[in-house]
């Protein structure tokens, strides 16, 4: 699995001009899923993100993470995060999985998101023509790969 990690001050998903999922001060998180992840990359994602020191303590120190701040979380499903650009222009989407394998997988990182934050995530709508609108704050960006943990 991959998530896209924006720290954010506030985010918002529409989809058909309805928001369907927005937080405040947290973390937007884009998450795409290929064919042979497992629980076991759900689980490093979900601690890694819970506990990702990138929030401000006191002194204006990157020091404090999503668990400390009691900040929200809002993920959004996306394929596009296993693009292959090696041939053309074209970007190939052949290492993403079928709906019929990442929407469950998404739904389980989801949860087990939310079991760890001990809040709920709200999140887009799993393959519909999504706008996402954030501030990101910072800018802090982070990329996760569970297949190459750095």
């Amino acid at each position: 699995m991959r998530v896209l990690v924006q720290r954010v001050s506030h985010a918002n998903v529409v989809v058909a001009e309805q928001i369907v999922g927005q937080i405040g001060a947290g973390l937007l998180l884009l998450v795409g899923v290929t064919h042979e992840d497992s629980e076991a990359d759900i689980q490093w994602l979900v601690n890694k993100i819970a506990n990702l020191r990138i929030f401000s303590d006191a002194n204006d120190v990157m020091n404090l993470s999503l668990l400390d701040t009691q900040g929200q979380a809002l993920a959004v499903s996306q394929f596009t995060l296993y693009a292959s650009n090696k041939k053309g222009n074209r970007p190939s989407w052949s290492a993403a999985a079928p709906g019929a394998v990442s929407e469950p997988m998404f739904n389980a990182f989801v949860a087990a998101l939310s079991q760890k934050i001990g809040q709920a995530v709200p999140t887009g709508q799993f393959g519909a023509d999504m706008k996402v609108t954030l501030t990101n704050d910072g800018p802090v960006t982070i990329w996760l790969d569970s297949k190459n943990p750095e």
